[in-house]
């Protein structure tokens, strides 16, 4: 029943004067808002990447050249780059180290019950494709069938490549409506058949367009980043004919195998690392690393978390910053309210009492600016979600963790205040003017 009194007498006090509790609860709010919304974007971005990350083959293993931790830099620059490798990145490693066709082969000989296909992309150098005074920026990427079962073109027309076009290396290519509007004039039945040149870095060649596919772009943040007719697409070519186009034999610095269904990926993840360790047993700078996209989703899950976590403290300040504002205003009450204080002592009130009135009232302040920030900041973060093109997902156990602390903050700061109008002696506190 005292307890209720209590929550009874903070309400009227801050009814009593509402534009002062107001501005108190303003650092409150501000730090649980901001809190509450940094959580809620960043788990709707952890939950979008986490989910476009399956889609593209969560029971799959990418396996890949790493360096070991004691190793030294190599002498010789790579040249060229490999799949999942930038153009711009610098590496150094000797031909001996690549993955070599023969490994790959005897690799799916040992798993067969385990392996769909062998997912290896070529990166071959950025250039044009011409077509009389005509031309398109262009990539050039050698691909491996498994490419396509895990990257799936939106065909406009042809067809793609053939067991025929990998076994006999032909130069065959398939190439973006983008392409097709420079050189064609968007006619993609007119493309189809049709030679064209491909120039990089002074080397060219002629490819025969077999495909045309609708080229998607990059989507980011709700907006299209296709860069209109005019933007570098890929070009495909089977993966033996990209390699002969820059005269790369020397191999792969990674790859992905695609699991045939009901396959344990991570077994076979762990099967492939024994696999390889032979061959790079007195290798001194690298070894082979197998991961699968679940334990891939589970580190960047873990890098997001930790992310929205550190700016989330820092957002969290404002916390601070509000439970201090608390105590200030809670002492100006103290000194306001000194005679009442004085004739509730009197009339026999214990110091516990007067304590846990004030504690209370300070609590209240905190539990209501709580309420109103976590509105707030539920909110603002789905509304910046929506924007950024995410998902929204408001963190209910942040929500719960940002009350309970908003209240943790109303006992800490309103703890002195309430001390000192507990420890106030009667008669001084009655004489008071």
């Amino acid at each position: 029943m005292l307890l209720l009194e209590n929550i009874i007498l903070a309400i009227n006090s801050l009814l009593s004067n509402k534009m002062r509790a107001l501005l108190t609860m303003l650092g409150i709010i501000i730090g649980i808002g901001s809190v509450i919304a940094i959580i809620t974007v960043g788990d709707s971005l952890t939950l979008s990447v986490s989910e476009n990350m399956q889609s593209m083959g969560a029971n799959n293993v990418y396996v890949m050249l790493n360096s070991r931790k004691d190793a030294e830099e190599e002498s010789s620059r790579i040249d060229g780059a490999k799949f999942g490798k930038l153009p711009s990145d610098s590496m150094y490693i000797n031909d001996s180290d690549y993955i070599t066709e023969d490994m790959i082969k005897e690799m799916i000989e040992k798993f067969p019950d385990d392996i769909y296909a062998i997912n290896a992309q070529y990166w071959a150098g950025r250039g044009t494709a011409n077509l009389g005074n005509n031309s398109a920026s262009i990539t050039l990427y050698g691909n491996s069938v498994g490419y396509f079962v895990t990257n799936k073109l939106e065909m406009l027309g042809g067809k793609m490549f053939s067991e025929t076009d990998y076994s006999e290396q032909k130069n065959v290519a398939i190439v973006s409506d983008k392409l097709v509007n420079k050189l064609f004039d968007g006619n993609v039945n007119n493309a189809l058949g049709k030679d064209v040149e491909i120039s990089i870095d002074g080397k060219m060649q002629s490819f025969t367009i077999i495909g045309v596919y609708e080229n998607q772009g990059m989507a980011m943040m709700g907006m299209d980043m296709s860069g209109g007719d005019n933007a570098t697409t890929d070009l495909y070519v089977p993966l033996k004919t990209a390699m002969n186009f820059t005269h790369e034999t020397s191999g792969y610095t990674n790859f992905q195998i695609i699991t045939k269904v009901g396959t344990d990926a991570e077994l076979l993840a762990k099967k492939v690392e024994t696999f390889f360790e032979p061959y790079y047993a007195n290798n001194r700078t690298y070894e082979i690393q197998a991961v699968t996209m679940g334990s891939m989703v589970s580190m960047l899950t873990d890098m997001l978390s930790t992310i929205t976590l550190a700016i989330s403290i820092v957002a969290g300040i404002a916390l601070i910053v509000g439970g201090i504002g608390v105590m200030n205003i809670m002492l100006v009450s103290i000194t306001e309210r000194t005679r009442e204080i004085g004739t509730r002592k009197a009339l026999g009130a214990k110091n516990s009492s007067i304590r846990t009135q004030f504690i209370v009232e300070a609590m209240i302040i905190c539990l209501i600016g709580g309420a109103i920030g976590v509105m707030l900041g539920v909110g603002g973060g789905i509304l910046a979600s929506k924007l950024l093109g995410y998902p929204a997902k408001p963190s209910i156990s942040g929500i719960i963790t940002s009350l309970v602390f908003s209240m943790s903050i109303g006992v800490f700061f309103g703890y002195y205040p309430a001390n000192k109008a507990a420890k106030m002696n009667p008669i001084d506190a009655l004489r008071y003017e």
